[in-house]
């Protein structure tokens, strides 16, 4: 294999960013500025795509719908987004961030991806957790996949990825990393295996092997008005394993890894007969499952 074989043709180096936010309005300002150090300190230490958690902007736990839609904003021309693209500008880097987005008086949980020149788009979450159903909408765009510099980025949140059609549609429109963001919270026990890791971790690596494709989950830590959050982030690789460590139960932290984003596309390609996307036998189970491609959403 040749040097240039050997050259990574979009490399990234992701963090994924676990902290502790809170909800109430005059815990906004704060969530920003902790969210906007930890992400200074992954862009310091090379960042190029930084993924924060599900509602980071807001914290989770909304006492009624009308808390929710007091801490909702518009997407792209809320507070939030602004912040973001100014941060992404100057830095240089990719963000993904979540927060209550308001769009009339409809609410969503919602995932929006910035860069170096600004608003990108945005997913609304589609599977909605316990009371998320009480004061959100579930979302109304598909599951888009974003052309950007570095590669192809979709997006997940949370509970979506105990439905293995989300990764499996965005894989297959050729996202080359998804961006998980989570506010994973404590179930019945058990919690955790021997090693630390939780369900929803296995369920990320699995997701990222079955699929071929780089997922970046980003959790949250802490207790938010009685709910308790789990932790287990981490960034796993195209055949499914962590790369690097999943972080703890209860740890502010970042993790780093460094990939070539777009050696995705050839891993599907397991050796002279198997290939993924080409096994796919669509034409007997998508029809029975009544999806196919999935649609590229409006940003």
């Amino acid at each position: 294999m040749t040097d240039a074989e050997n050259h990574p043709v979009s490399p990234a180096r992701v963090a994924v960013i676990q902290f502790d936010p809170q909800v109430g309005l005059d815990n906004r300002a704060a969530n920003t500025d902790r969210a906007l150090a930890l992400a200074e300190r992954a862009a310091d230490d090379g960042a190029t795509l930084i993924v924060l958690p599900e509602l980071s902007a807001t914290g989770y736990s909304f006492r009624d719908r009308a808390e929710a839609y007091a801490h909702a904003e518009e997407v792209p021309d809320g507070a939030t987004v602004r912040t973001w693209e100014s941060f992404a500008r100057e830095r240089g880097v990719h963000v993904v961030t979540g927060l209550a987005e308001r769009d009339g008086v409809r609410l969503f949980d919602t995932a929006v991806l910035v860069g170096p020149d600004g608003y990108v788009g945005r997913y609304r979450k589609t599977h909605l957790w316990n009371r998320e159903k009480l004061w959100f909408t579930p979302g109304d765009l598909g599951f888009p996949v974003f052309d950007t510099p570095i590669g192809r980025i979709g997006l997940l949140i949370c509970w979506d990825i105990w439905f293995p059609e989300v990764p499996r549609l965005l894989a297959q429109q050729g996202a080359d990393i998804i961006c998980s963001v989570n506010n994973w919270v404590w179930t019945p026990p058990p919690i955790f295996d021997e090693t630390g890791r939780c369900m929803a971790s296995y369920l990320t690596m699995t997701a990222a092997h079955v699929n071929n494709v780089f997922i970046a989950a980003a959790n949250r830590v802490g207790t938010d008005r009685g709910a308790r959050f789990l932790g287990c982030s981490l960034i796993a690789g195209t055949n499914g394993w962590p790369i690097g460590r999943v972080a703890g139960a209860e740890e502010e932290t970042i993790l780093t890894a460094d990939i070539d984003v777009v050696s995705a596309r050839s891993a599907p390609i397991w050796n002279q007969l198997n290939d993924l996307i080409r096994d796919r036998r669509t034409d007997l189970y998508d029809p029975l499952l009544g999806y196919g491609l999935g649609h590229v959403a409006p940003r």
